[in-house]
């Protein structure tokens, strides 16, 4: 017996126009896609899974787009009621959550002995995958939870799925950021993701998960390769079977390992980053606990290498100076987690304001990056200024401070901190210039203002904090302060250069 079809139950969370928050189902959130803002959920995996299956949907919908003109026809049209319609209701009988035989995105052939309880689909409430961060809740016996909850926690297990031995190998791209370019409603942000296969050929090849018969046990291959951007967005890197209670809800399931990824010719994840490494050839730019995701917005943008999220890249080739529809901004979330463990270290959703005038012209991802480089540079003399002052302190009594010593005195003195997150409300600020189309000169010299004031404000702050009634400390202090005067003079000669270059008829 079927239940819970997710083409027409209410399980997608969205917010519209008015601020209010609703759920719909699948047809809903599709055809009204331009009465809809986003998809909101407080998971950013969440989110994250929701765009990549309702893409996945589209994809075999559409049957496309194959090329960049058949995406700017859905950019001027919108997406087809009819195609989207037609499709769903060809199959109707895989979007059921509870079926006996084809429940959606689960396989009936998981054996019984292979009980867990919910949790197990989750990064926020899994005991295994949790156990310093979110809500701890009781894995041995969690409460019951809806099939709305269920149907979202399935999609995030095809998405994020870590690393955890025994074959359980972990989804295409875990540990990368997923980048959404958002557009004034869902619709306009679902065509900005939809990058064009790379030719028909994969179209035709492709197919999502709920299309296939379900995988026969044991699986005959423990990895395999994506046939297209829906088997992609569909990744069974787990395989589950939700078991419905009494009420109607769900509190254990049947859980094993699913199909694990092989990417030989290291295809991009279309949502995204990615960097050329010497040895390792191309890999998915991830988060960092070090450094907020700011830092490496430049990696983010357009590039001669196309090494930038494809989604981002397409959404600015569909952009006309007549359409005026570049996306409003971009969205950039997921996890981190640190293998061979399956402990996640900590989940991002940021949002950036996206320029403008990337629509005409690229080299705005090279300013970006210069201005980014100017802060780490920056830094660089914070940190030869704090290495001087902890060499000085620590070798108060004759002995030589080793490098472990140096690097836990120069941690526990938290400038860097403070000078990072004084720089990130005003990299927010100079992305909104880039909207307003102010000159690059004035934008640079902006920017180099803003890192001097957050560089000589660290300094200061730290020099409060010490004693200058000991001769020692402030010997320390005048000696550690050479390499910031340096730098405050490189900073000062670059900006008054830029200014009287603005100021020159």
């Amino acid at each position: 017996m079927s239940r819970f079809n997710l083409i027409d139950e209410k399980w997608i969370p969205v917010r519209l126009p008015d601020g209010s928050r609703v759920e719909l189902g699948i047809r809903e959130t599709l055809l009204r896609s331009t009465e809809i803002t986003e998809i909101e959920d407080p998971s950013p995996l969440v989110v994250a899974a929701l765009h990549r299956f309702l893409l996945a949907v589209l994809y075999r919908a559409l049957e496309g787009p194959t090329n960049i003109d058949e995406a700017r026809n859905l950019f001027r049209n919108g997406l087809p009621a009819n195609k989207i319609s037609e499709y769903l209701e060809k199959w109707r009988d895989r979007f059921s959550l509870f079926d006996d035989k084809y429940p959606f995105a689960q396989n009936v052939n998981v054996p019984p002995d292979k009980l867990e309880p919910w949790t197990k689909l989750t990064a926020e409430y899994n005991a295994t995958s949790n156990k310093v961060l979110f809500d701890h809740t009781d894995a041995k016996g969690p409460e019951e939870r809806s099939p709305a909850e269920c149907a979202r926690w399935l999609l995030t297990t095809m998405s994020f799925s870590i690393a955890g031995g025994r074959g359980y190998y972990p989804s295409p791209s875990p540990n990368a950021m997923m980048c959404i370019p958002l557009g004034e409603n869902l619709q306009k942000t679902l065509i900005n993701c939809l990058a064009p296969y790379r030719n028909r050929a994969i179209m035709i090849e492709d197919s999502a998960l709920w299309e296939r018969e379900p995988v026969a046990l044991p699986l005959s291959s423990p990895k395999r390769v994506a046939l297209g951007y829906a088997d992609l967005y569909s990744w069974s890197s787990r395989l589950c079977l939700l078991e419905e209670s009494a009420t109607g809800n769900v509190s254990t399931i049947r859980f094993m390992a699913g199909q694990g990824f092989e990417n030989p010719s290291s295809n991009q994840d279309p949502m995204q980053p990615y960097k050329r490494d010497k040895k390792l050839g191309i890999l998915p730019i991830q988060f960092r606990e070090d450094r907020g995701t700011w830092r490496d917005f430049d990696s983010l943008l357009p590039d001669d290498e196309d090494l930038a999220p494809l989604t981002v890249l397409h959404a600015t080739r569909l952009s006309t100076p007549k359409s005026n529809s570049m996306p409003i901004s971009l969205l950039v979330l997921g996890l981190r987690y640190e293998p061979p463990s399956a402990n996640v270290s900590f989940w991002r959703m940021e949002r950036f304001i996206f320029p403008e005038v990337l629509r005409t012209d690229r080299s705005i991802r090279r300013e970006i990056k210069t201005l980014l480089t100017d802060a780490e540079e920056t830094q660089k003399s914070l940190w030869l200024a704090c290495k001087s002052f902890a060499r000085d302190i620590l070798s108060h009594g004759g002995r030589e401070p080793t490098g472990k010593d140096l690097s836990t005195f120069i941690d526990q003195m938290s400038l860097y901190s403070g000078y990072w997150s004084s720089l990130e409300a005003a990299f927010q600020k100079i992305l909104r210039d880039y909207t307003q189309n102010i000159s690059s000169d004035e934008i640079r010299s902006d920017w180099l203002k803003h890192v001097r004031d957050a560089m000589t404000k660290a300094w200061e702050r730290h020099r409060a904090s010490v004693s200058m009634s000991d001769a020692w400390t402030i010997r320390a202090i005048v000696r550690a302060e050479s390499s910031i005067s340096k730098k405050l003079k490189q900073l000062n000669e670059e900006i008054l250069k830029l200014d009287a270059d603005m100021e020159t008829p």
